[in-house]
């Protein structure tokens, strides 16, 4: 994980110990949101990952998808 990576990840890992008891157990995808931010930041770094992190949290709301959303695989460049 890059350096800012690790930095983004601080707040997600305070949420994950202090907030996330309080808001309960009723999340629309699989994985969490905060799983998928902490794993969108190892795989893709700071930049695309908090892009990625973005695009899922604002897809969580009413009228939004639910179900299996995972990470997508980082690419590799040929």
């Amino acid at each position: 994980m890059t350096p800012l990576a690790r930095i983004l990840s601080v707040p997600i890992h305070a949420y994950r110990l202090i907030g996330s008891p309080w808001v309960g157990h009723g999340c629309r995808f699989q994985p969490t949101c905060s799983a998928y931010a902490l794993e969108a930041l190892q795989t893709h770094g700071a930049l695309h990952g908090s892009w990625l992190t973005t695009r899922r949290i604002c897809r969580c709301h009413p009228w939004g998808g639910e179900g299996y959303d995972p990470v997508p695989p980082a690419r590799r460049d040929a």
